[in-house]
């Protein structure tokens, strides 16, 4: 991660530590990047979720891009998933989407795709933060080479079509719940299950700059769960602000994670022979239950370090077909270059009604395994991690505990913080465990 981008793009409080300034400059250095550079006119297309400072971003990053040359496509508000699609299929140099995912409103974020649609490379942001830093400077376009924004609302409407022809069967009077955190979900999802012929019942729908993620959506399934209940709902879907990842309730109100999903579609993909490699790829924070569900059928599996970047290049690396995240980033290479909560809740249905079975009982075979996750705060994260005293109590835990749990510790990559986490068959003996690795901490003085 570098200075200002980490892997999930800029983020930062609007107008604080990400400010307009900032989205100028990325403007002015991609406009120039992608166009005056290589002596052609970029064409760069941009998105937004529903914050209030995203408006704002929106006309700063047009601001440098036509200062620089290129000509900026404006998708005015819509998804992570659909910028980047529209990207890859529409010939544009770069794509950007400005959101903050799940972050509250005050936030927001710049996240920039290349022309494929994927997280831009390393080399790229690095270069970036240079110009950010003042290392270099980028000449500004003159008369005819000055560019313009084009209204692009049309390539919302595109992905909109894509998302309807994924689907391989009509969702006709199945009752799904929405919740579109009223965030960018809010102008896409409700279309495309209507057009399936869903009975669709949204909620949280009306976003008015401030209430984006605010006691709703994924970071708040409780509420979704709720309604799904007092509806009668089949099933129902959560997104959070940006709609990169989507978890599930199903009809009884209970919440089936990433976790859960990367299950149920991975065993999907393995029974129609479609599981490539015979692999699914998780990160180091999905459940011991789903890695013991996954060995009795037969599946293999990758783990990742957090963050959905890496379960991708994972993927890209080693051709697997499926992977994600317990926080429902759920990634499918074959139609998608990143996470992508609709297309994840159209795949959930898929399997739904190709197997004639409630979720309920397709994500049965995963039982979560209880887990305690405790955060210390330490001096050196690299010293306490290298300890050797601090080795020696993760090691004698993971003997303990054998094929009947794990323990995990790692560092932080934003906080001086180590996270310090255990999974095995009863709470109090992840307590028993976690403790026992902190203390070794702190008798070895780490902690602050």
């Amino acid at each position: 991660m570098g200075k200002y981008f980490g892997t999930d793009g800029f983020r930062g409080e609007a107008n604080e530590n990400l400010t307009f300034e900032h989205a100028i400059k990325i403007g002015r250095f991609l406009g120039w990047h992608y166009g005056a550079r290589l002596d052609k006119k970029a064409r760069i297309v941009i998105g937004k979720d529903t914050r209030r400072s995203s408006y704002m971003f929106e006309y700063a990053l047009c601001t440098g891009l036509m200062a620089s040359g290129a000509d900026a496509y404006i998708m005015h508000v819509t998804t992570t998933p659909s910028v980047s699609y529209i990207t890859r299929v529409d010939g544009f140099d770069c794509g950007i989407m400005i959101s903050a995912s799940h972050n509250p409103y005050y936030d927001n974020g710049i996240k920039i795709v290349n022309g494929n649609g994927e997280k831009m490379e390393e080399s790229t942001l690095l270069l970036i933060e240079a110009y950010l830093d003042g290392a270099f400077e980028v000449p500004d376009a003159k008369r005819h080479e000055i560019g313009r924004t084009v209204d692009y609302v049309a390539g919302r409407s595109r992905y909109i079509g894509y998302l309807i022809s994924m689907s391989r069967y009509s969702f006709r009077d199945i009752k799904v719940g929405l919740d579109v955190a009223n965030g960018a979900a809010w102008s896409i999802a409700r279309n495309v299950f209507d057009a399936l012929g869903a009975r669709t019942y949204v909620m949280n729908d009306k976003p008015d700059g401030y209430n984006i993620n605010t006691d709703c959506g994924s970071t708040h399934i409780e509420h979704l769960q709720k309604f799904v209940r007092e509806k009668g709902l089949d099933i129902g879907f959560a997104y959070d602000g940006d709609a990169d990842r989507c978890l599930c309730v199903d009809e009884k109100g209970n919440v089936v994670t990433g976790d859960h999903i990367l299950y149920i579609y991975g065993l999907y993909m393995k029974e129609r022979g479609k599981l490539l490699n015979n692999k699914v790829v998780t990160t180091v924070m999905s459940n011991f239950g789903l890695y013991k569900a996954f060995d009795k059928v037969g599946i293999e599996y990758e783990k990742t370090q957090v963050g959905d970047k890496y379960v991708y290049e994972n993927m890209i690396r080693n051709g697997h077909r499926i992977g994600g995240e317990q926080s429902g980033h759920i990634i499918f290479t074959k139609y998608a270059t990143t996470g992508d909560g609709i297309l994840t809740s159209l795949k959930i249905m898929e399997v739904m009604l190709a197997k004639g079975r409630p979720i309920s009982e397709l994500a049965a075979p995963v039982v979560f395994y209880p887990q305690v996750l405790k955060n210390v705060r330490v001096k050196s994260k690299p010293e306490a991690q290298k300890d050797p005293d601090v080795q020696a109590a993760v090691k004698k835990v993971a003997d303990e505990l054998g094929d009947e749990g794990r323990i995990l510790v790692r560092e932080s990559g934003t906080e001086p913080v180590i996270r310090v986490m255990v999974e095995a068959g009863s709470n109090e003996l992840c307590e028993k465990y976690v403790d026992s690795v902190i203390d070794v901490i702190r008798a070895k003085g780490h902690i602050v």
